[in-house]
């Protein structure tokens, strides 16, 4: 991954769009015990810069896992850390209000009761519940993170169907040409909220690279299906990966809101059209967007985006459906 360039990110700076407007980020990460740290210092330095943000959810890294012990038991070690890390914070920001974590549950399968347990324990009442990454694609060009067919496989839909017991949600991590697989996932078990990380990865690089009206229609397709499932939500964001094919990270000043807003709404829209706001909600996806935009940058596009929209809806993109979706308080 590309490293964040502060002294780059500086060059493009604006003032806060609607500063009391209550925000809830469902979707960044801690990042400590690597190469390339993002702390909770770091994510509150990003907050300061002025968007009100009164709470957070973490999602999983596969970091600070434990060092001993059973290896399904090992991601654990996350939830332990990050509910350490924040239980001294103070501020107006509840960092982590809710944490996702991770079970492999293809080799733990109906196994993964006791992980799911563990996890919860550690959290202690913060643990919402976990992301798999499918991302997969036949394409070399493009960084595979499983096999193909995963969400079919049975092993992990017997650990799938661990977590209707305890009322935890699922965030999937895929590409835009496998949404149906994830649309008969979410059929499957109707009763598990899915919440589906980036959009759904429309893909813009390798084999994708210059095919940007293809791919959309494709994924257009694929949303759409997936709307009709009402236990699906959608994260609205994610798009400053190198994935996505815009290059915002190699330009260069960084890109202001309004080019953002610009990139953004035709996938943003069309999810708000087929989900509704109460199925829809903002995320940073920091500190792995950060290569491309600033914190309050994104956050200003995402208001440019919305700014049409009544109160009431504003209130579900930014805070309300995200507090839903991960049972969190309504600020």
């Amino acid at each position: 991954m590309t490293l964040v360039r502060k002294d780059w990110l500086k060059l493009t700076e604006e003032s806060v769009i609607d500063p009391d407007l209550s925000i809830c980020d469902p979707h960044h990460h801690l990042w400590y015990q690597s190469d390339n740290d993002y702390t909770l210092e770091d994510l509150r330095q990003d907050i300061a810069g002025g968007h009100r943000v009164v709470q957070t959810v973490f999602v999983e890294s596969c970091k600070m896992l434990r060092k001993d012990g059973p290896p399904e038991f090992q991601p654990v070690g996350e939830t332990e850390f990050i509910q350490d890390a924040v239980s001294r914070q103070t501020g107006d920001t509840v960092v982590a209000a809710g944490i996702v974590g991770f079970v492999d549950l293809v080799s733990t399968a109906s196994a993964a009761a006791p992980v799911l347990e563990a996890h919860i324990e550690a959290g202690k009442g913060r643990f919402r519940g976990i992301r798999y990454t499918a991302a997969w694609d036949a394409s070399p060009q493009i960084k595979s993170s499983s096999r193909p067919g995963i969400l079919a496989d049975p092993r992990f839909r017997e650990g799938f169907a661990c977590l209707g017991r305890y009322g935890l949600s699922f965030d999937a991590w895929l590409y835009h040409p496998q949404l149906m697989e994830l649309v008969d996932l979410a059929k499957t078990f109707p009763d598990t909220v899915i919440i589906v990380d980036h959009i759904g990865g429309p893909l813009g690089d390798g084999p994708y690279a210059g095919k940007r009206d293809e791919v959309f229609r494709e994924w257009q397709k694929g949303i759409a299906a997936l709307a009709d499932c009402g236990n699906v939500f959608m994260k609205l964001g994610g798009l400053g990966m190198g994935i996505n094919g815009f290059g915002w990270y190699e330009k260069e000043q960084p890109p202001g809101s309004i080019a953002l807003a610009e990139a953004f709404a035709p996938y943003f829209l069309w999810c708000i059209e087929k989900f509704g706001v109460n199925r829809c909600m903002f995320e940073s996806n920091f500190p792995v967007d950060k290569r491309s935009y600033s914190y309050t940058i994104l956050w200003n596009a995402f208001k440019r985006i919305a700014k049409d929209f009544s109160s009431e809806e504003k209130r579900a993109l930014f805070h309300d459906t995200a507090a839903k979706a991960y049972r969190l308080p309504v600020l």
